[in-house]
């Protein structure tokens, strides 16, 4: 194959370096042109406009920063309220419990304690020791390798036990234990009563806590589900100190964190502020505390409906611009961030020498200013044709787009190189399970040998004497009906959340929950077989009328964990789960041969999607590599309200089954005899019914034998 280089016609070209270093100090010169011309006349505006634009992007980032630590709080807030161990009010003994507060708190460090309080007295609560002054440790009376401090107090039903106190190490080993106090009732506590009474209102507080010594919030949140009760932290905004110094802005700069009622809630100094407030007890440092004339007035002004970017003078005449912001997630606690900074630190420099600069740049950009403009249209066109093409292949867009020629030699070689990236990943995908190519483009990670554990919904799929069917067939037509019998199960698997794994012959193996999250994996794994055995006798239909046989398809269901990942070689690898869990699927969809099922599933599955589907009992089996009999259940629909014929069918066969499982094989034959009798065709019932009459007539030899 020939390239079709030579053949194009070779135009003038221009270096895409050169293009872009004229461009870029045009436009720089141009601009810095403007800004020193306008100096002239409005410099005070100009540099009030720009500062006042800037701090205010400072103070938003900066608030969404504060803002993302009351979230990140809030999330495990809710994730522990989520917890069945948490809604049921299992807080005696449970180490697994134990274990994810104490991640909760090490990842967070800004929050110094989790506790939940229920309707009932009961009240579960751990401290990390350290966060509090030392003078905690000490009333403690605890050693050294004392980390978290648990508080546990079990009210619930006659057999609650007095309340204790358990100290545990860092690695969570119990080193101390005594006894809790009696008379402490978290129903009578503020975030307790204050949840249920403003249920949107995410903090209570700010107030001085008494463990640490310093300033914070109480996060708390309601019970959706179970006991009824409140989840809630303590939050220490001093944690926020060294955020709050980073985003001050110059030498002079200051940013911190107040409320309505003018107190300072977060400072870098907040330490410092604290102990200048001569006997304050609970109180909080005010706005005043930080000695700068004029700021009160900018808060007030900014209260009053004016601009959140507000300017003032101290007593010096130096002129200051400030920034404020509210924290979304404070709510009807009224955080807000004040960003302060002089404006002389940031514009000085460019005041002072706006003249020689103006002169400087004007000879250049005279000269300049024709072909910057046209480099500027030229280079905007392709490179913005270019950045789409480019961020549509990222975001998995492949649908064809004509190559991009450009007179810029550079541009030209980049846009056919787009071109064959385009090409190239639509082709890898049709190898590669979708899923694994849009991560592998948008992370920018490279394809590595190695899995993790997790767990997945793993189904196999393979057609019924398909050898049978095509062995005397052509094989070009073989191959486009199954093909298009392929092509038909995997739209239908990946339009319910799947990913195809691989092709095995006339077999399919698809993941849920791999590699991409996916929490409701088994729903969307029974929907995909429901549709497939929909999709498949749509597709039945056609292949008759063509005169092809049908293709009647077994699956196997099983969900559990698995190693899922890259396995294969440098050179050559595969996307796949190993383990047990795939051994299993793989096992159900071959037994769907000896009950004459078309879908076959683990009790994992039925446990989990139970009530959203229905389903009939089949058998108990030993697979190789088990050690204890696994149930297994045929899907036969999903569930419509209580009702509905499928419902009827598993309610009435399940009697059957409790009587093949409990009953003698005499009393089974005859209560599955009689099923027959309604359902004749029902191959689980032909099943049990063969094995009961072996069974039945051994049982009469061996009596014969006996007489």
């Amino acid at each position: 194959m020939t390239s079709d280089r030579p053949k194009e016609q070779r135009k003038l070209r221009i270096g895409f370096r050169t293009s872009i270093v004229t461009l870029f100090v045009a436009v720089v010169l141009f601009v810095g042109l403007t800004l020193v011309y306008l100096s002239f006349n409005r410099v005070s505006k100009i540099t009030q406009t720009a500062a006042s634009t800037f701090i205010d992007k400072v103070a938003q980032l900066g608030a969404d920063r504060v803002d993302s630590k009351f979230r990140n709080v809030r999330d495990n807030l809710e994730i522990l309220a989520g917890l069945p161990s948490i809604q049921s009010a299992e807080i005696e003994d449970n180490s697994r419990l134990y274990g994810l507060m104490a991640s909760m708190l090490r990842n967070n460090p800004q929050i110094f304690n989790l506790y939940v309080g229920y309707e009932d007295g009961s009240f579960l609560e751990m401290d990390v020791i350290d966060r509090a002054k030392p003078a905690f440790r000490t009333s403690l009376g605890v050693e050294e390798d004392a980390a978290f401090r648990v508080v546990i107090i079990s009210r619930t039903g006659a057999s609650a036990s007095a309340p204790v106190t358990v100290y545990l190490s860092d690695n969570l080993i119990q080193v101390a234990e005594t006894k809790a106090p009696t008379s402490y009732d978290p129903r009578q506590r503020p975030w307790y009563v204050e949840a249920f009474k403003d249920q949107k209102t995410l903090l209570t507080g700010p107030y001085v806590f008494f463990a640490t010594g310093q300033p914070g919030y109480t996060l708390r949140t309601v019970l959706k589900e179970g006991r009824r009760g409140v989840v809630a932290a303590d939050l220490l905004l001093n944690r926020l100190e060294e955020m709050l110094d980073e985003q001050k802005l110059g030498d002079s700069g200051l940013a911190f964190l107040f409320d309505d009622s003018a107190r300072i809630v977060g400072h870098p100094e907040m330490s410092r502020l604290m102990d200048e407030i001569p006997e304050r007890g609970d109180e909080l440092p005010r706005v005043s505390a930080i000695k700068l004339p004029g700021l009160a007035r900018a808060v007030e002004a900014w209260r009053k409906g004016g601009a959140s970017q507000q300017f003032f003078a101290d007593d010096a005449g130096r002129s200051y611009v400030a920034a404020f912001h509210g924290i979304e997630t404070a709510g009807n606690a009224n955080i807000k961030l004040a960003v302060i900074a002089p404006l002389d630190e940031f514009f000085a420099k460019i005041i002072s020498e706006r003249t020689g600069l103006f002169v400087l740049a004007l000879g250049f950009v005279l000269g300049m200013l024709p072909l910057a403009i046209w480099l500027g249209s030229m280079l905007a066109r392709s490179l913005r044709n270019l950045a789409q093409q480019t961020d549509e292949i990222q975001h998995f867009q492949l649908a064809d787009q004509p190559r991009l020629h450009s007179a810029i030699d550079e541009i030209n070689e980049l846009g056919r190189s787009v071109f064959t990236m385009r090409t190239a990943i639509r082709n890898f995908s049709s190898f590669v399970p979708r899923p694994i190519v849009r991560q592998l483009i948008e992370s920018g990670a490279s394809i590595e040998l190695g899995g993790t554990r997790r767990e997945v919904t793993v189904l196999f799929t393979d057609v019924a004497d398909f050898t049978a069917k095509t062995e005397r067939a052509d094989p070009s037509e073989v191959m486009i009906f199954t093909s298009r019998y392929f092509a038909a199960l995997s739209e239908t698997i990946m339009e319910h959340h799947g990913t195809i794994d691989k092709f095995i012959g006339d077999a399919v193996m698809a993941l849920w929950n791999a590699p991409d999250d996916d929490a409701d994996h088994v729903v969307h794994a029974c929907e995909a077989v429901l549709a497939c055995v929909k999709r498949n006798g749509e597709l039945n239909d056609q292949f008759r009328e063509a005169g092809w046989p049908a293709y009647v398809t077994r699956f196997g269901l099983h969900v559990g964990d698995a190693v899922v990942g890259n396995v294969g070689s440098s050179e050559r690898m595969n996307y796949t789960a190993l383990g047990a869990t795939i051994n299993l699927a793989a096992r159900l969809e071959g037994l769907n041969k000896n009950y004459g099922t078309q879908i076959l599933a683990s009790a994992d599955v039925r446990a989990r999607v139970g009530s959203r589907f229905a389903f009939r009992s089949v058998d108990e089996i030993r697979p190789k590599g088990f050690a204890e009999a696994v149930a297994i259940y045929e899907l036969r629909g999903e569930r419509v309200g209580n009702d509905g014929p499928e419902l009827a069918f598993c309610e009435r066969w399940d009697v059957v089954y409790a009587s093949i499982r409990h009953e003698e094989a005499s009393a089974a034959l005859r209560r599955v005899s009689d099923f027959l009798q309604e359902y004749p065709r029902d191959g689980v019932a032909q099943y049990h019914v063969e094995r009961l009459r072996v069974a039945v007539q051994q049982r009469k030899l061996l009596e014969t034998s006996r007489h």
